[in-house]
């Protein structure tokens, strides 16, 4: 099951918005076919696999992270072609959230004579699709908090210069993440004062370029920002309020992005804004900043999951800007705690992910 997990992972940014999804199969304890979902409309994992192992799927083990899939959506349904190919035994680490599946894939083999374990590696294949799970359960994206801060807390110094505090190894991994993710989310004071473009460069070439999601309630984006431009061709979203000028927004439309006006004001609300992305089949966000998105980013409390850089610099002064703004809690007991944080070094920094806890106190 963990090659199995291992195998689904080689999907990320790439099948949403279905799950990543490996299969292997098993003959006479020889591995004689395997797979993994690839993009969203083009065969599963299991039909791979299943090709891959031709007559000897008769009376052999099929290995999946997830249920298999007994609808038709945009291919056909797995249990059948499974049952089909001979398979005696499937054994699956999690059941699929999806209503249209869950528990009737298992039924279908069930039915069928094949004998069925669930459940192994359960946590870790959870973990894997902790996108797709947020996604099709709760009907909204799955949304990551990224920053880059100096040891002491620092995301640029008093005079506004942030580039760079991390090390090309961490920014590299920071491009990785903008693969993995649908769309990508910052404030309109990002886009004024860095220009960026917003677009994902991996080391090793190619990638996906995550839909442009600008937070800017009075439509003070540019039509010259380089977002606009064909070096940054994914599409972009402003997000705006009704109290936004007319004839801006119109500009702003014509300059190529669409316009999503999401509620009154005087600021764009966040958890109003997610159901709106989610409508649009996008499943995750990654908010790259600044320090006023992430603020009110954790006080509507739409942040799933923490991925922080701290580069081992001191950068000191009070003027010097932190990675939340806003006015920030006033006891410790109104913290936000991370759960299941994990650290590891890339490079000379440190990445911290956790998953917040918006119901503990700071004890």
């Amino acid at each position: 099951m963990r090659r199995v997990l291992r195998l689904a992972a080689r999907g990320r940014g790439g099948t949403s918005p279905n799950p990543l999804v490996g299969a292997i199969v098993v003959k006479d304890g020889v591995v004689v076919g395997s797979g993994y979902h690839a993009k969203a409309g083009t065969p599963h994992a299991e039909i791979h696999a299943l090709k891959e192992a031709g007559t000897r799927a008769k009376g052999a083990t099929l290995y999946v992270n997830l249920e298999p899939c007994c609808h038709y959506g945009r291919t056909g349904p797995c249990t059948e072609a499974i049952i089909e190919a001979g398979i005696k035994r499937v054994v699956v680490a999690m059941t699929d959230p999806n209503p249209l599946v869950s528990g009737k894939g298992l039924k279908r083999l069930l039915e069928a004579g094949l004998e069925v374990t669930t459940g192994v590696l359960e946590k870790e294949a959870r973990q894997l699709n902790e996108v797709f799970i947020k996604y099709i359960t709760f009907g909204r994206p799955f949304v990551v908090s990224k920053a880059a801060v100096s040891l002491d807390g620092k995301i640029a110094t008093s005079k506004g210069q942030s580039k760079w505090i991390t090390s090309p190894q961490a920014r590299a991994y920071a491009h990785v993440l903008r693969d993995w993710y649908d769309a990508i989310l910052v404030g309109v004071g990002t886009v004024l004062s860095d220009d960026p473009l917003l677009t994902t460069r991996l080391s090793g070439g190619g990638g996906r370029h995550p839909v442009k999601v600008i937070v800017d309630s009075k439509a003070r984006t540019p039509v010259s920002a380089r977002i606009f431009s064909e070096e940054s061709p994914a599409p972009t979203i402003i997000a705006t309020t009704k109290g936004a000028p007319p004839e801006k927004l119109e500009e702003i439309a014509a300059a190529g992005a669409q316009v999503v006006v999401v509620n009154e004001g005087p600021r764009v609300d966040l958890q109003l804004l997610m159901g709106l992305l989610a409508a649009k089949e996008i499943t995750s966000v990654l908010i790259e900043g600044g320090a006023e998105v992430h603020a009110s980013a954790f006080r509507s409390k739409i942040v799933d999951k923490v991925v922080w850089f701290i580069a081992p610099k001191l950068i000191g002064g009070s003027d010097a800007p932190g990675p939340i703004g806003g006015e920030g809690v006033e006891s410790l007991s109104e913290a936000v705690v991370l759960e299941r944080v994990r650290l590891k070094k890339i490079g000379p920094d440190i990445c911290v992910e956790g998953y917040p806890n918006y119901s503990t106190d700071g004890d």
